[in-house]
């Protein structure tokens, strides 16, 4: 039977778990992720994970953080203040915002904490510093 390799287009349903156990993603009730394996188009480690699989085979794999949305970087921490926010404008903590730099380019961030005068940002990915636990169903090479 055919193994995934690198360069292969697969399609895959999977789950995403914490080490709590909390799911974080899944393609449960929808149609199988697609993506070409070694193509930057996913995290390296889930990339490295379906390697070697054949259709209809599934694993559970731990991906390390370096394998995943990295370290938390606390570089990616920046505080404004509060007069930097549009007035009017509602924040809590937990929320996610969109900024733009000076080239236009549109940077996710998620606001990590209020007072009457700064808001704290954070630019890292929601899931960086955590090792992630992903189930894999290879459903096909396309």
């Amino acid at each position: 039977m055919a193994q995934a390799k690198s360069g292969d287009t697969v399609r895959v349903h999977y789950t995403g778990n914490l080490d709590d156990g909390t799911v974080f993603d899944s393609s449960e009730g929808r149609d199988p992720l697609q993506f070409t394996i070694g193509g930057g188009q996913i995290i390296a480690g889930f990339d490295r994970a379906v390697v070697g699989m054949s259709p209809g085979e599934s694993k559970t794999e731990r991906i390390p953080m370096d394998e995943a949305y990295g370290p938390h970087r606390p570089e990616m921490l920046v505080q404004v203040e509060r007069s930097m926010v549009p007035e009017g404008m509602e924040l809590e903590v937990g929320q996610h915002l969109e900024l733009q730099s000076n080239d236009g380019t549109k940077v996710p961030v998620r606001v990590a904490g209020l007072n009457d005068e700064n808001v704290t940002l954070d630019g890292n990915h929601p899931l960086a510093g955590k090792d992630l636990i992903f189930d894999i169903e290879l459903v096909e090479i396309v």
